[in-house]
């Protein structure tokens, strides 16, 4: 495995600054650049392993707080080993910050970090890839669908929510979207009911995507998350193989 260097970094935003944690390898030299997403648990020690994993394989990998406007990381007080059912009073500090990142706001943060990792010198030229996990597939794909030039490839896993009626919903930026898309969505997962999973894989057939979407048969909503109570290692090695294959065809 090629040695990874991590460090923290901060992103300058239109409302502030976002704290981060960048991963490349420690050659210093400049690399295809991988921006991930992350679940609404936020930037913990699991999502950093997970970019140390992602640049160990010859990335650039950038992981931003998207909840910086309610304060660096972390923003939530979680134990190490994350069971929602044993502390179901965690949601009552997360929902509400999900909720307050809009749509809205998350492309105009995602602007300022493709900006980061286009100046960046430890990053390639050229456009990037994103990956996402619960509610970051949504973010991917609104990414993807507000800057199709900066983005080439775009995965999301056991997104919830990503095509429902509301006039924002993450499927409509299918017709903007010019990146190779994978999604692999979870079996056993409420907020991605079977209905939502034929729409989105309507829009972006209809939408002309290239795409990839995949039902991971018994897997939980989180199951790549090996520090929650979701976390399903059959379903998690899957998304691995599914994520770099779709890396190394992009770069």
């Amino acid at each position: 495995m090629t040695p990874v260097q991590g460090t923290a970094v901060d992103v300058p935003t239109e409302d502030g600054i976002a704290d981060a944690y960048l991963a490349h390898p420690a050659d210093g030299l400049p690399r295809p650049g991988v921006l991930l997403y992350q679940d609404a648990f936020g930037l913990r020690p699991h999502l950093r392993s997970m970019a140390d994993r992602l640049a160990a394989a010859g990335y650039t990998v950038l992981v931003p707080n998207v909840f910086y406007r309610h304060g660096r990381t972390p923003v939530f007080d979680l134990p190490e080993f994350i069971d929602p059912e044993a502390r179901p009073q965690i949601w009552d500090q997360i929902v509400p910050v999900m909720q307050a990142l809009t749509p809205e706001l998350s492309v105009c943060d995602a602007d300022a970090y493709l900006r980061w990792l286009a100046d960046s010198p430890l990053v390639a030229d050229g456009p990037v890839a994103i990956t996402g996990y619960c509610m970051g597939a949504r973010l991917a794909l609104h990414t993807a669908g507000a800057y199709p030039e900066r983005v080439a490839a775009a995965a999301g896993f056991h997104g919830g929510r990503l095509a429902t009626d509301a006039p924002d919903s993450p499927h409509l930026a299918a017709e903007h979207i010019t990146a190779e898309l994978y999604f692999g969505h979870a079996d056993n997962d409420p907020s991605l009911p079977e209905e939502q999973i034929e729409r989105f894989e309507q829009a972006l057939t209809a939408a002309g995507v290239r795409h990839r979407c995949e039902v991971y048969p018994g897997a939980p909503h989180g199951y790549t998350q090996a520090d929650t109570a979701s976390y399903q290692k059959e379903g998690d090695e899957r998304h691995w193989a599914a994520l770099l294959d779709l890396l190394e065809r992009t770069f």
